[in-house]
């Protein structure tokens, strides 16, 4: 099995570009093994307590799109969730917890200038990892 680490945020057209790119690989119904992950971070650990039993990364319209893209293809998926910040290196810790072989990270559409340089998440999963790293389009 070829594993992948899919970090997603809130963003349902950058969370179908990165399912889209894991589906399109080689044999990805066959080999491929996604992991799609949602950090909740500090905006919502707002919710009264009487909701945190619903806190689930299903909910999250992001997740659930780029779940079922991978699944109409055929690709295996697993849904992870985290609690943390995004920049505290969870996305890294999971990628080594279920030693993953890719990271598949979703850009964002930038200015001209704003292309030159990546954004921080990304340009740390980048610096700090070594394992191979695609950034896809931002839809």
């Amino acid at each position: 099995m070829h594993r992948v680490l899919v970090p997603v945020d809130t963003n349902e057209d950058r969370a179908l570009e990165q399912a889209s790119y894991v589906a399109s690989l080689p044999d990805a119904d066959e080999i491929v093994e996604a992991y799609v992950l949602f950090i909740f971070d500090e905006e919502s650990a707002d919710l009264p307590q009487e909701f945190e039993q619903y806190k689930s990364a299903s909910r999250i319209g992001s997740v659930r799109r780029a779940n079922t893209h991978l699944e109409d293809t055929g690709v295996d998926v697993t849904i992870l969730e985290k609690s943390g910040t995004v920049e505290d290196g969870d996305i890294l810790e999971t990628a080594q917890e279920y030693d993953v072989d890719a990271i598949v990270l979703g850009g964002r559409k930038r200015s001209p200038v704003g292309k030159a340089v990546f954004g921080s998440v990304t340009q740390s999963v980048i610096l700090n990892t070594d394992r191979p790293v695609v950034v896809t389009g931002g839809g």
